[in-house]
């Protein structure tokens, strides 16, 4: 990151369905704002990508869970180059693929695994100081005490087309998936995607990336912590 990082602790959380912006909304953001970027959906991806490696039965939690506690996961912070390793081997390309796409709702869904990467990951909150955060369960969870909590939704059409331009698939079949994983992440019993009490909604289906941030970084500075 570049030099000039502000000082002062700041954190924020967005949370969102897929294809609401989140991550590059967040990337902005972070590099706007000298923060930190952390996408938590990639370390459950990561996560995914070893227990589909391993072999072992995606319902078999007990298993998973073990997996995801021997896995060496690493990822970086910096929102203008960030990468993930899992047992030293670079999964960027891979944790976006469809294999992992399709699997990692039911390996995010496991309690253990959820405890242990909540914890690593309000760990490297502490650590940073300046840090967006973005996820399904940031601000009612990881970051309950967020300086701003965002929740970024758009309309189901809005979302499959982002995420089947993103991904070159075909928008009828990319809606579906995305249904699919609402309902599984919105109904999970532990850390379900939820919108925080106090969180600020913002409706991305008109707006552009750039307005979205622009209008995060007057609410920052409101706050006084842009």
């Amino acid at each position: 990151m570049e030099d000039n990082v502000r000082a002062g602790r700041c954190v924020v959380a967005v949370d969102g369905p897929s294809g609401s912006g989140k991550s590059t909304v967040s990337r902005r953001l972070a590099a706007g704002i000298g923060a930190r970027y952390l996408d938590t959906g990639a370390m459950y991806r990561a996560i995914t990508w070893a227990v589909l490696r391993s072999g072992v039965d995606l319902t078999d939690a007990e298993a998973v869970a073990k997996v995801a506690q021997e896995v060496d996961l690493r990822i970086g912070t910096d929102p203008q180059g960030y990468g993930v390793t899992a047992d030293g081997v670079s999964v960027d390309a891979e944790i976006r693929g469809p294999e992992v796409t399709q699997a990692v709702s039911a390996v995010a869904a496991v309690p253990a695994v959820r405890a242990l990467l909540v914890a690593r990951q309000q760990e490297m909150i502490a650590n940073a100081g300046r840090i967006v955060v973005e996820g399904r369960d940031i601000g009612a969870v990881v970051a309950p005490d967020a300086d701003l909590k965002v929740y970024l939704t758009a309309s189901e059409a809005a979302r499959a087309a982002r995420r089947s331009a993103e991904d070159a698939t075909d928008a009828v079949v990319t809606a579906a998936d995305l249904a699919r994983r609402d309902h599984l992440d919105s109904t999970r019993k532990t850390s379900p995607l939820q919108q925080a009490s106090d969180a600020v909604v913002l409706d991305t289906t008109e707006l552009g990336i750039d307005e979205v941030v622009q209008r995060l970084h007057a609410l920052l500075t409101e706050r006084g912590v842009a």
